[in-house]
């Protein structure tokens, strides 16, 4: 067995060990256990199966995670993708009334498009067209509102202590919170798995093919490939999976590996799965190779038969972790080039646009305008490039024809 893993992942060359790479796994899992609990609750929100969902999004990540590893050989954890999930629930199905079902379909249909950008030209001719710019308070005399509260801010005091698995630390404890008060009921701890066939090739493709889906579609598939573009450049960095000539090794494959899981997802009833920024946590506690994939994988297909514990999360124990989620999406904002107002402008249009129109479709499309109408107003028709006048004609027939 050790023979194997060890030519399989090339473990040696990579400087590694199978005790480092567990350890690297284990890691990574911990830092990114909260989807499975978060997931299937806003899953349940559009519709869904609760016991299904939970069980569809352990084995959609593990199945993610299996390709990766095998195939790409990166030590890259997936999942369903948060926010992605919330657009999934709260615009296709809340907003824009489409079911879960013809929701999934335009999720299969994005995940096709990005397999087709995988593994054709088009991945480095998007990839290029991408610029790199790109409710209430609540009552704090509810119990649950303070408990929300206290959450986040337990998740924020681990975090900036560099604690390993702080959001799952902080939903559980507000878990416990609850049992403890009695706001919620116990159910155990492990057993048999939940019946996925409520959930299971669901997935209403015909219905996805519609002229009003487009925007949906394109949605899906931008922010997947944000995602995943940002979490591999990231990872290949730290990992040292760039060659002397700068390349990124088995780039290819991880997109391949990346938009293949989306596909697999729509059929379990998942959004759209995509590598996790988390990994960087694996990464930095050594993990090197497709192996550390791998073991985040099996803690995946393990953590289903630990449901009870998953239906009894509430809502708001995982409240604090998409706040804090929401946060870390900030993040990104300090690539932004600040010295050109033409990159500058179109990513703060798209930032603030989206809870603005509480849509993410509508969003990126109105960033995507903004882009190509500030470069020509800067008479700068040079750096727009054909993706750019591809996408833009699309927002704005789409603004025209449909809105």
């Amino acid at each position: 067995m050790k023979n194997f893993l060890e030519k399989a992942f090339q473990l040696e060359l990579n400087n590694t060990s199978i005790k480092q790479e567990f350890i690297a796994g284990f890691t990574t899992f911990i830092t990114m256990a909260y989807i499975i609990f978060v997931n299937p609750q806003m899953m349940a929100t559009s519709g869904m199966d609760l016991g299904a969902s939970f069980v569809g999004t352990c084995i959609a990540a593990a199945i993610a995670c299996f390709a990766m590893g095998f195939y790409s050989n990166w030590p890259v954890g997936l999942a369903p993708g948060m926010g992605l999930n919330a657009f999934f629930t709260y615009t296709v199905v809340g907003e824009m009334g489409y079911s879960w079902e013809v929701a999934l379909g335009a999720v299969f249909l994005a995940g096709i498009l990005f397999v087709i950008i995988s593994v054709t030209p088009l991945r480095q001719w998007m990839l290029n067209s991408i610029e790199a710019t790109f409710l209430s308070l609540g009552n704090f005399k509810d119990i649950e509102t303070l408990l929300a509260a206290i959450g986040f801010l337990l998740i924020l005091v681990l975090a900036v202590r560099k604690v390993v698995g702080a959001i799952i630390i902080g939903v559980l404890a507000v878990t416990i919170s609850g049992l403890l008060l009695g706001l919620i009921q116990f159910n155990g701890i492990v057993s048999s798995p939940p019946d996925l066939k409520p959930i299971l090739l669901k997935l209403d493709i015909l219905g996805a093919i519609d002229v009003a889906m487009i925007s949906v579609i394109i949605s899906f598939l931008f922010v997947n490939l944000f995602d995943t573009a940002g979490t591999l450049l990231g990872v290949a960095s730290r990992a040292n999976l760039i060659d002397d000539s700068g390349k990124i090794i088995n780039l290819d494959k991880a997109l391949k590996a990346d938009s293949t899981a989306s596909v697999a997802g729509s059929f379990l009833g998942c959004s759209p799965v995509t590598s996790y920024v988390e990994s960087s946590a694996g990464v930095e506690a050594g993990g090197r190779t497709g192996l550390t994939a791998i073991t985040i994988g099996m803690f995946f297909l393990i953590a289903i038969f630990f449901s009870p514990i998953a239906s009894m999360v509430p809502s708001y124990a995982t409240a604090g972790a998409l706040i804090y989620v929401a946060i870390l999406m900030l993040g990104g904002m300090e690539r932004l080039d600040w010295s050109d107002n033409t990159e500058l402008l179109p990513a703060l249009i798209m930032i603030i646009m989206i809870p603005l129109t509480f849509s993410i479709a509508n969003g990126i499309a109105i960033g995507f305008i903004s882009y190509v109408v500030l470069k020509l107003a800067a008479r700068k028709t040079l750096d727009i490039s054909m993706g750019a006048w591809f996408l833009f004609l699309i927002f704005v027939l789409k603004f025209i024809l449909l809105d």
